[in-house]
């Protein structure tokens, strides 16, 4: 190396020597760094144990995740275990069926809507299709929410199942718009419990059903050969007035081998049936829901009920526990029909089963009149005619009143001879006005048996005339044919008219006027008046008939004021035909003249005394004696 080479290191060296020492910090510049490092390093173990703590806990919370997993999945497995092993001890060899998912099948005819449930294999409401409820609703005779139809069987020795807490398997095969068939299995496919539904096309109220157990013996309790079947239904309301509704609707029944009975209308409650039956009906006031067993059901353990309801959408409920007799044979059955339809008396008695006896005609003559003239006179003119309701009953009437002319004709010679004596007896009165009644009851039957006038003569044919009103008062508001049928200002004839509704209630009134009821009381006035004035001295002598002209009006004006409309433009239109029949009579055929000399000329024949008026006289003079008059 030469020396300026040397000499240029050795420069080089001290200027970077110099400048270390011109750049290196003072004390204060030294301690400010250290600090700044020491915050670096704090901040980065922070923030590294920060990082640590999160990863920590990340692997915590997957570890406890995988835990819970874990026992959830053991947890599931053992309450299935536990779901399965209650099942069976509660279900036995029909654990199985005790789960699933309802679905709901329809049955359908041009008459009814019958729907089914996979579960319990039941009924669960059905629809008639013809008719409406008065606010033109569907009309369901029983519906989903309030209705059960289930049937109770044993297994084992004492173990009670019951069908509602059961899912029957549809047979797919068998399923259409007019059938349905629900199988329950046991052990294995050739053990199960079978219901079948079938409802026929077209016009069809009726429903065939049936249920069938086959290759159940070793599942069933042994030596069982009973199944309890539990109906129950709210009956919905589906008229204008629900009390009238509820009125008539119950429980109609009748034996295999007795007649029809039923549950009181007016009351609620149950009724061991006392013998094998035949059917049991729940009857509302135009519709039915009845179930038909051809074997009978048995008497065991059998109730029906009636039941108080505060709903306002229904009238009653209904319930029947019925027991099934099952044949003895491999595979026994018991067959059924269901009835769901109107209450139509012909369409009933169609069925000969007798269910036509629950529609309310009348007890014996008056039931007598409706199913032997009236109903058959009013279905002709209903088939033949064409015309509407209203005019039906007009000619209805009008035939009627033509049929009961030959006793309208005597009733009112009757009230002439009466009237034409009236003279005779203004004199008795007259001369005996300070006699007691007695005396002058006397003298007065013995002129009647002088002028051979009988005083009840008028009141026979008034009497035979009574099985007919008494008929009609009970065929109007049983009619379906006239429900939902207008006719001038009435909306429906089988329920009361309004013309004008009230602002409040009227105790046994009712909240609105009905015309035709107004109408009805008001020509029964007259018409009484009418026949009152023709008894000529009737007044005299029976001062308390002169009030009932008036208190009679007001009675029906009530009374009717919230029945059937049908009925009250029936009576109404009877009293405008039988005064115009009285006034035909009095103006064209009786000769009240003729009719009082025949009566002056009996009085001066000796007359033998009838029978009746000789009880009459008795009667008067046993009263005399009884009653002396005081002096």
């Amino acid at each position: 190396m030469d020396r300026n080479t040397i000499i240029g290191l050795l420069l080089i060296g001290a200027i970077l020597i110099g400048y270390s020492l011109w750049m290196k910090p003072n004390a204060e510049q030294q301690a400010a760094e250290q600090q700044a490092q020491d915050s670096i390093a704090l901040v980065q173990a922070e923030a590294t144990l920060k990082v640590e703590e999160e990863l920590a806990t990340f692997r915590a919370e997957e570890d406890s995740a995988v835990e819970t997993v874990e026992v959830d999945s053991i947890e599931m497995a053992l309450r299935d275990s536990l779901e399965r092993l209650t099942r069976k001890k509660q279900f036995g060899s029909f654990a199985s069926a005790a789960e699933g998912e309802e679905v709901l099948h329809v049955l359908e005819n041009d008459y009814v809507r019958l729907t089914l449930s996979n579960k319990g294999a039941a009924p669960v409401s059905a629809e008639l299709l013809n008719y409406v409820t008065f606010d033109s609703l569907p009309l369901y005779l029983f519906d989903n929410e309030t209705s059960s139809f289930d049937f109770t069987f044993w297994i084992n020795n004492s173990q009670e199942l019951n069908s509602r807490d059961l899912f029957f398997v549809p047979v797919e095969t068998a399923m259409s718009s007019n059938s349905a068939v629900y199988r329950m299995y046991g052990e294995a496919q050739d053990q199960y419990i079978e219901l079948t539904y079938t409802l026929p096309e077209g016009e069809s109220y009726m429903v065939d059903a049936n249920i069938q157990v086959v290759n159940m013996d070793p599942l069933l309790r042994a030596s069982e050969d009973q199944f309890q079947l539990n109906w129950q239904i709210h009956a919905p309301v589906h008229e204008r007035s629900r009390k009238a509704e509820q009125d008539v609707t119950t429980i109609y029944y009748k034996y295999m081998d007795g007649e029809m009975d039923y549950i009181s209308a007016t009351s609620f409650e149950a009724e061991d049936l006392e013998a094998s039956t035949k059917w049991i009906s729940f009857k509302q006031q135009f519709f039915s829901a009845t179930i038909i067993a051809e074997q009978g059901f048995s008497k065991d353990n059998a109730q029906i009920e009636t039941i108080e309801l505060d709903d306002p959408r229904y009238t009653e409920g209904f319930r029947a526990q019925l027991t099934m007799d099952f044949a003895n044979e491999r595979d026994p059955s018991f067959p059924m029909k269901l009835y769901l339809g109107p209450n139509h008396y012909q369409t009933l008695a169609d069925l000969d089963l007798g269910l036509e006896d629950q529609i309310e005609l009348g007890w014996t003559i008056f039931g007598w009149v409706n199913r032997w003239l009236v109903i058959p006179v009013f279905n002709f003119l209903d088939e033949n005619t064409g015309l509407g309701y209203g005019i039906i009953i007009l000619i209805l009437t009008l035939l009627i009143k033509l049929l009961l002319f030959p006793l309208t004709w005597k009733n009112y010679v009757s009230s002439a001879r009466m009237k034409a004596l009236k003279p005779e007896i203004d004199e008795i009165n007259e001369k005996m006005k300070d006699k007691d009644a007695v005396a002058k009851q006397q003298a007065t039957m013995t002129l009647y048996r002088q002028a051979g006038v009988n005083p009840m003569a008028g009141c026979i044919p008034m009497v035979l005339q009574m099985p007919i009103l008494y008929a009609m008062f009970r065929f109007f508001p049983a009619s379906i044919e006239l429900r939902q049928q207008s006719f001038l200002w009435a909306k429906d004839l089988s329920t009361y008219d309004s013309i004008y509704q009230l602002p409040f209630d009227i105790p046994m009134y009712g909240d609105h006027i009905s015309l035709f009821t107004v109408l009805m009381a008001i020509s029964t006035f007259f018409y009484s008046k009418y026949n009152m004035d023709m008894a000529g001295g009737g007044n005299a002598q029976m001062p308390q008939m002169k009030m009932m002209i008036y208190l009679m009006p007001v009675m029906l004006l009530v009374f009717f004021n919230n029945y059937s409309s049908g009925l009250s433009y029936y009576y109404f239109m009877a009293n405008v035909m039988s005064m115009a029949q009285q006034f035909i009579i009095k103006r064209w055929f009786i000769d009240e003249d003729a009719i009082r000399a025949k009566i002056q000329a009996n009085k001066k024949k000796p007359k033998k005394t009838s029978g009746f008026q000789a009880r009459l006289e008795k009667m008067a003079k046993d009263r005399g004696l009884q009653n002396p008059k005081k002096k």
